[in-house]
């Protein structure tokens, strides 16, 4: 038996994941199965999704890490021999899925930002950042199960097919971990999650005072949207959390609008929103790096162009 696995934490991840696994199965002419932990409920939904088995890992007992499932899932794919391993790139994800690739013997692709399968030479390919954003590198592995981490927003989740009918079958119970779970504290965060707005109004080092982040935030009003930041803002003035800090070392967005306020636009910051749909720089650097990778451009004062976007934007409105 051979097909192309699924391993995430939650459901939407899983109908992420099942968008490209599907799509490889179909190429590969194969089936797709995925790993459910412990809610039979969402057995039908992952099948809806594009499932053809679910494989139901049982609740652990007691407070127990994810890691306890590895010896389970790793007896069953010496007996299956899977194609393709897909594991969502959460921190626990990639913690498990290094695990089973040296358990397995097999390379892993980590952070992958595209899977597809070259026919001409019967591989998949996996597309990974390299160089800080700078570069796109092609990863081909040629041993099985071909393993890849995909990060949780890479793929639109799969859509999903009313009446469609799977297999789900139950694995036999892990035995304990030897880690226990002291404690499970959730992080604190006092503000919205961005990387789900269609407008996302940056802020950058153009902006001068702490008290002028108001200016960015009336025009991500304006328009309907929330504020982002780059990493000077956010690491080193502390102006904003880290949670809003856009680029590598923070997060991705993918709006439908994008607007850079005194952003200079450096590759680590422009990876986090090489997928935004429509990008708008506003520096008074001609020279901003930004310019070259955004769609419309003013060259001016952020202090005076704002001003003047928003009471356009409030006009349009009106």
């Amino acid at each position: 038996m051979a097909g192309v696995w699924i391993f995430a934490e939650n459901l939407q991840q899983t109908a992420e994941l099942l968008s490209i696994g599907s799509d490889l199965a179909s190429k590969l002419m194969t089936t797709t199965s995925a790993f459910l932990i412990g809610n039979t409920d969402s057995a039908d939904d992952c099948i809806a999704f594009g499932a053809d088995e679910i494989m139901e890992l049982p609740a652990l007992a007691g407070d127990q890490p994810l890691d306890a499932y590895i010896p389970v899932i790793v007896a069953e794919a010496q007996t299956a021999d899977p194609d393709v391993f897909l594991i969502a790139a959460t921190v626990r994800g990639k913690d498990i899925a290094a695990r089973l690739a040296a358990r397995l013997k097999t390379g892993l692709c980590s952070d992958c930002i595209g899977v597809t399968f070259d026919e001409g030479n019967n591989v998949l390919e996996m597309d990974r950042l390299a160089y800080g954003g700078a570069a796109i590198q092609k990863v081909a592995c040629m041993t099985r199960p071909v393993m890849a981490t995909i990060p949780p927003g890479t793929y639109k989740p799969a859509p999903q097919q009313s009446g469609r009918q799977g297999t789900i079958r139950e694995l036999q119970a892990p035995q304990p971990s030897p880690s226990t779970v002291l404690e499970r504290r959730p992080k604190e965060t006092q503000v919205k999650d961005i990387t789900e707005s269609r407008i996302v109004v940056c802020a950058g080092r153009g902006i001068e005072r702490k008290e002028d982040l108001s200016l960015v935030q009336e025009l991500a009003t304006a328009l309907g949207g929330e504020i982002g930041c780059t990493r000077p803002i956010s690491e080193e003035a502390h102006w904003l959390p880290e949670e809003l800090c856009i680029g590598l070392s923070g997060i991705s967005v993918k709006p439908d609008l994008y607007i850079g306020l005194g952003v200079s636009g450096q590759v680590q910051h422009v990876t986090g929103i090489r997928d935004a749909k429509v990008i708008c720089a506003v520096n008074k650097d001609e020279n901003a790096p930004l310019f070259g990778a955004a769609d419309y451009g003013i060259v001016g004062d952020l202090y005076d162009v704002v001003p003047k976007l928003i009471e356009a934007v409030k006009k349009a409105k009106a």
